[in-house]
């Protein structure tokens, strides 16, 4: 982690070997962003922070979000009980998956990321099927919810940006999207913690700065692809 300002303050001094949440911990979202450009050599112009009321607000406002459970579900934890089937998740019950992992994968933060990863898919599934990005009341309405509901950086704060936003996405399909975890090994030191794969992790990075696709090669010995989601995008 870099050295990054405190937002009470003062600065903290870079650290090796930090995990990777502490970045936001120690200085918000603008640490975490310079986290990431260290790590990864592109640069992030713009940043969206959603907290667990915003999340279930705007869930809610899209109706819900359809997703399909292969297997049951159950963290006491997250307070998550799903059956195997067809699910429409209001708030509440989405950031109950978003939030669990105890109840997939390795009980790990990896099996979470693939939920998250998923429910992103499924999020923007519903907005195409509701014709959000056709219908401009809906799409005001609903990105004057977001502006209520999660924070940005100053240049995407308002709802015509975040509505702009949208239009530049809107002919990228989560079809046509590929979501993978940064390659990683279990640290031997701490099976709790886990460190990125050098090679295997420079081959992303760099796919991303040349706008070019990430090597299947790149993540096939990371221990994120050993599990397969229990949940898929309902379409």
């Amino acid at each position: 982690r870099p050295q990054c300002a405190k937002p009470s303050g003062g600065t903290a001094p870079g650290e090796h070997q930090a995990m990777f949440n502490a970045a936001y911990q120690v200085g918000g979202p603008a640490c975490t962003v310079k986290t990431v450009e260290k790590m990864s050599g592109v640069r992030m112009d713009h940043y969206l922070e959603v907290d667990f009321k915003g999340f279930e607000k705007f869930v809610d406002e899209l109706g819900g979000v359809d997703v399909t459970t292969h297997r049951a579900i159950k963290d006491t934890s997250s307070h998550l009980s799903l059956s195997a089937g067809k699910h429409t998740l209001k708030g509440e019950q989405a950031l109950a998956l978003v939030r669990t992992r105890h109840g997939v994968g390795d009980g790990s933060d990896l099996g979470r990321i693939q939920l998250q990863q998923t429910f992103i898919k499924a999020l923007i599934h519903r907005a195409e099927s509701i014709g959000v990005v056709s219908n401009p009341a809906r799409a005001y309405e609903l990105a004057d919810t977001a502006t209520k509901t999660v924070s940005a950086d100053s240049n995407l704060a308002s709802a015509d940006k975040l509505l702009g936003l949208a239009k530049d996405l809107k002919n990228i399909s989560p079809d046509h999207m590929n979501m993978i975890t940064l390659p990683v090994r279990y640290d031997t030191q701490d099976t709790g913690r886990v460190l990125p794969l050098t090679q295997a992790s420079h081959q992303v990075w760099q796919a991303l700065r040349h706008d070019r696709p990430i090597p299947k090669s790149a993540t096939d010995n990371s221990v994120a692809a050993r599990t397969d989601s229990p949940v898929s995008t309902d379409t």
